[in-house]
């Protein structure tokens, strides 16, 4: 699982992303059961998260991670802060939000 992580770790990299959240104690708040461990990896794109996984750098950490662990692995287009937002919220000076 090490070995995994490291080498994944690297082609993440590699293709101008990084981790937003790691973490083993998940809590569900409704269903269930929680996953063991969430990992949230941001790309820049989702042509760029596909154009990762289908790479050679990362074919290698595949190979380690079909003996590591299993796993479930979603792409999910991300949204920008003014799409999040009620049209007119977009006074950011730090520490406000309007």
């Amino acid at each position: 699982m090490g070995a995994y992580r490291t080498l994944a770790a690297q082609t993440i990299a590699q293709y101008g992303s990084r981790y937003l959240a790691q973490g083993d104690a998940a809590e569900v708040g409704e269903g269930g059961p929680p996953a063991k461990t969430i990992i949230i990896v941001e790309f820049p794109s989702m042509a760029r998260a596909r154009e990762w996984y289908a790479s050679a750098e990362h074919a290698d950490a595949l190979k380690l991670r079909q003996t590591a662990l299993e796993r479930q692995l979603p792409f999910v287009e991300g949204a920008s802060l003014p799409d999040l937002l009620p049209t007119g919220c977009f006074n950011l000076a730090p520490g406000r939000l309007e």
